[in-house]
């Protein structure tokens, strides 16, 4: 089944160095707010941190008090890098079977234009039309989180 994408792009002053070193502060994933029924990140930390970072993985809690986690499967900190998400708790265990996020980074002289890229992966046909709804509410979530970034929140 072909996963649901969607693409969010935001230009931020921040250098790629500085975007992942935020990223793999985990004390600083809190800042994710999420957006209408999408909670936000209460806490986030390192079950497991490789010494590459390639295949560190992340226990998030969420406001809600659900949970996922979340692997660095791709880790080029000036480039782009990968993040796949798994594990999650009910109700979005029964909806989805991962997700995956792509990072890319483009950097000119003052700015960096970021790229963050999802597919959701549907557990069956019949949640497919649920985590669609479910993907313009995130999309506006991580709009929301790189307009943070920008602003330096």
């Amino acid at each position: 089944m072909k996963p649901i994408t969607f693409v969010c792009q935001g230009t931020l002053s921040l250098t790629p160095d500085e975007i992942v070193e935020q990223i793999l502060d985990v004390s600083k994933w809190s800042d994710f707010h999420g957006y209408g029924p999408i909670p936000g990140i209460k806490s986030a930390e390192f079950e497991i941190r490789t010494p590459n970072i390639v295949g560190s993985r992340i226990r998030v809690t969420n406001r809600d008090g659900s949970q996922h986690t979340l692997e660095i499967v791709e880790w080029q900190p000036d480039q782009r890098l990968q993040l796949r998400f798994g594990e999650f708790s009910a109700p979005l265990s029964r909806l989805a079977s991962e997700f995956s996020e792509s990072w890319e980074f483009q950097r000119s002289v003052n700015e960096t234009i970021v790229t963050r890229s999802f597919e959701m992966h549907a557990k069956s046909m019949a949640t497919l039309p649920l985590l669609w709804l479910i993907s313009f509410i995130l999309k506006k979530a991580i709009a929301r989180h790189l307009q943070e970034m920008k602003a330096g929140k």
